[in-house]
């Protein structure tokens, strides 16, 4: 038997209810070295973009002003600060009821950015890089997702020993820096030091991480193993990333994270009434 969906969540102004769907979250990048090749560098552009999004049934938007892709060039805080901070005002201001999250590991920009309006933090360290993020998160009392990144752990003998150990240590981070558990959603961190084939066993096998009972989310989109047999470039990938996203949601994603909205929100709905026919109204 399956185990019960964990309870709802509070995201800024909208309750997600873990189960009754799958919920999509859109990706706006404001760092001009995006591996996928969309990063956004006017505000204008970037605030359309994000609307644009919301249009398409993107149901929070991650806004990232530093590229995490392998290989990347650190950027400061200011710097930081300067490209996503103008983006999450005028969001606040054009769409007040729209969750938005910042995806930073910077305690300084996580908190400028949660002064500003946004609702959740996406830490790719899963709050075991500066303890000041954790603080900063449990102080403006948001939920995070906390992401394994395999990057620098070494090679492991089943990669899902290392997600999970991951997830252990981000939810012991997390209670130590007053986050309850409640506020924590999960991303193995596809594409973050694994081989691709690494990377098909974790989503093989992505129910299995259902243990903790909190949501799980996804990053799968245009990422190499969206295109890992063809060698297609980041921006040739979608229909690998539909095919991946589809099999997320069947193996238990709560949240795809995607750039191309309007094509995976249609592709949600469809697996949402194949797996959750109860619940979606199609018979």
């Amino acid at each position: 038997m399956s185990p019960s969906p964990p309870g709802p969540l509070e995201i800024g102004p909208v309750r997600f209810e873990w189960g009754a769907r799958t919920w999509i979250m859109g990706v706006l990048n404001v760092s001009p070295d995006s591996f996928s090749g969309d990063g956004l560098a006017d505000l204008d552009a970037a605030v359309e973009r994000a609307l644009q999004m919301r249009a398409e049934g993107a149901d929070i938007i991650d806004v990232g002003g530093e590229s995490t892709r392998p290989g990347w060039s650190p950027v400061d805080a200011g710097e930081e600060l300067r490209r996503v901070l103008p983006v999450i005002e005028r969001l606040r201001e054009a769409a007040p009821g729209l969750p938005i999250s910042i995806d930073t590991s910077k305690p300084r920009v996580a908190d400028a950015a949660f002064a500003a309006g946004a609702s959740l933090l996406n830490d790719v360290n899963g709050l075991r890089g500066d303890p000041g993020l954790a603080a900063a998160a449990a102080g403006h009392r948001v939920p995070v997702v906390a992401m394994h990144n395999q990057r620098g752990r070494g090679r492991c003998g089943d990669p899902l020993d290392a997600v999970r150990q991951g997830f252990t240590a981000s939810l012991a981070a997390a209670a130590g820096a007053g986050i309850p558990r409640d506020r924590l959603i999960l991303d193995p961190g596809f594409g973050f030091g694994w081989e691709p084939r690494e990377n098909y066993e974790i989503l093989r096998r992505l129910r299995e991480l259902g243990r903790w009972r909190r949501p799980l989310l996804a990053g799968v989109s245009r990422k190499r193993m969206a295109g890992a047999h063809r060698g297609d470039c980041a921006g040739d990938r979608l229909p690998g990333t539909i095919a991946l996203c589809t099999l997320a949601i069947a193996g238990g994603a709560d949240i795809i994270r995607v750039h191309d909205v309007g094509a995976l929100a249609r592709a949600a709905r469809i697996a949402d009434a194949a797996l959750r026919p109860a619940r979606s109204g199609d018979g």
